[in-house]
């Protein structure tokens, strides 16, 4: 792995963000995630607001790395791993484009690596990977509450049901490697 001192950011959208900020933490070399929003038309959008599915907004995680522990393809192997990346605007019971499989990319070469990770993922599904590859925009960070969520409510139902076995997964499929 390449020794380099600044961090690097990965956008990135699967369903909840809840799930995805759980299991990201988890992540050697993950230095910080952060729920928020990103891709719609609305300026500073609330919770609900992106919820009603009216703002145009996915439900992101604004990950802060360290590359020279991870690499972003790493990453990307572990959100392919974690989501549905073949159900338009759905994760499970979570239902609208908020939910939506998306990767906001902030350089030529991080587009270069998701449209390459996509590709070689393109054999582990039965069905196509519908994941969109976008410019990053304007990032809007979650309201309190939604931050380190699952740690916070771990016995929650949602967080019972739905975050702890994407995180257990996530351990056992890459625990030796990321974790």
């Amino acid at each position: 792995m390449k020794n380099q001192s600044a961090t690097q950011v990965a956008i990135l959208g699967g369903g909840c963000f809840w799930c995805l900020e759980a299991v990201f933490l988890e992540a050697r070399g993950v230095l910080k995630v952060e729920c928020g929003y990103m891709g719609g038309q609305e300026e500073q959008p609330t919770y609900e607001q992106v919820c009603a599915g009216a703002t145009g907004h996915a439900e992101v995680v604004r990950i802060v790395f360290d590359p020279g522990a991870v690499d972003y393809r790493d990453l990307l192997e572990v959100f392919f791993t974690i989501h549905d990346p073949t159900t338009p605007n759905r994760q499970g019971n979570d239902v609208g484009a908020q939910y939506r499989s998306v990767i906001f990319v902030d350089s030529p070469e991080q587009e270069a690596t998701a449209r390459q990770v996509i590709a070689q993922m393109a054999c582990v599904w039965d069905a196509p990977i519908v994941t969109e590859v976008r410019p990053a925009s304007t990032w809007y960070k979650a309201e309190d509450e939604h931050q380190n969520y699952f740690s916070r409510n771990p016995l929650q139902g949602y967080c019972a049901l739905v975050v702890a076995p994407k995180v257990s997964k996530f351990l056992a499929t890459f625990g030796g490697r990321l974790a």
